[in-house]
């Protein structure tokens, strides 16, 4: 099972665990946040472009999870046009870089939401319970170029890897809708 809809929880190992922050519903406004990237240097998340941004939530690279999902999306969204991947986790910008270089990560950009957790609550993945509470929870966004949020996927059991076919079919099919898109009429 997939959450596309108003999620505030998600599993560890099978035990429920509560999200915090901002829920986001389809077609709500993507906040517009920027955060750093591994040379420190600020990058805009959510909001208005002229891109298509594919924001991947993540616990923690130090995971084979998380690391399996960076590789397979770094591969496959370099292939759709006009998308934009965005690698967010609480791991510290050095330990991105790291990550990135180690494993090959050149098409997505990673972004670190270590300082205050302002990406984590504005989206509404921050684990606020159990043993992982303060990281991420494993969860998909797509953004139009509007900045609409069209697509929504949090991941049920963290443990798992996301619909990576999903993610990819509404990524392309966001690419060809017009700016106003809400995704609501796919």
């Amino acid at each position: 099972m997939v959450f596309t809809e108003k999620a505030d929880y998600t599993a560890l190992k099978g035990e429920k665990v509560k999200l915090g922050g901002n829920y986001l519903e389809l077609g709500d406004p993507a906040p517009l946040l920027t955060l750093p990237n591994p040379h420190l240097e600020q990058i805009t998340v959510g909001g208005e472009g002229n891109r298509i941004q594919v924001i991947l939530s993540v616990p923690s690279f130090d995971t084979p999870v998380c690391a399996k999902e960076s590789r397979v999306f770094n591969e496959k969204l370099a292939q759709i046009e006009g998308v934009e991947g965005i690698l967010v986790s609480m791991d510290l910008p050095f330990a991105g870089a790291r990550f990135c270089s180690t494993e090959g990560i050149e098409n997505l950009q990673f972004v670190s939401d270590f300082k205050d957790k302002s990406f984590a609550k504005s989206y509404g993945v921050l684990i606020s319970e159990g043993p992982l509470e303060g990281l991420c929870a494993r969860a998909i966004f797509i953004v139009s170029k509007d900045g609409r949020v069209v697509y929504k996927q949090i991941v049920p059991e963290i443990t798992d890897e996301p619909n990576y076919d999903e993610v990819l079919e509404k990524a392309t099919a966001a690419t060809k809708e017009g700016a106003s898109c809400c995704g609501f009429c796919q």
